[in-house]
């Protein structure tokens, strides 16, 4: 079976051993969420993080796993609003284990096990809709800190 590929509009940062791909609408803070992320591995409440694409992420499903990469023209960058772009360290390829939906309308306090799961490009994941104007940062940490899912 051939790969099958896609570009997103989102960001992908690799937490320990699995990437989280994070999507949203313009505006939504993927980017704020990416950083916040690599600042909490820097701060030692995560044990890695590095960015993997913000912006525009391919994905590639292969082998039963769904790869992400950068754009090339935007590998290395990130969106600062109020900055402008910034280089920073990143990982060229990495496997997604989880996908955040900032300001997702089917967000829930105790959310139904089947929207708790996504597919894309025939991969299966383990999905959290997070609810507009909710902090992503503590909901996402939660979820890896907690996981049996291999993040470490």
């Amino acid at each position: 079976m051939a790969a099958r590929s896609t570009t997103m509009h989102a960001s992908a940062v690799l937490v320990g051993a699995r990437a989280a791909l994070i999507r949203g609408p313009s505006g939504a803070g993927k980017s704020r969420l990416a950083l916040e992320l690599i600042e909490a591995a820097r701060v030692g409440a995560l044990l890695f993080a590095r960015l993997v694409a913000d912006d525009r992420v391919h994905l590639e499903a292969a082998g039963g796993r769904l790869l992400a990469r950068p754009a090339e023209v935007l590998a290395g960058l990130i969106e600062v609003r109020g900055v402008g772009l910034l280089r920073v360290a990143h990982e060229p390829r990495a496997v997604v284990g989880l996908v955040v939906d900032l300001a997702a309308a089917d967000a829930a306090r105790l959310p139904d096990p089947d929207k708790r799961k996504t597919e894309i490009d025939g991969i299966f994941l383990p999905r959290l809709a997070v609810a507009p104007d909710t902090a992503a940062l503590p909901v996402v940490l939660a979820y890896i800190n907690s996981s049996r899912e291999g993040w470490i």
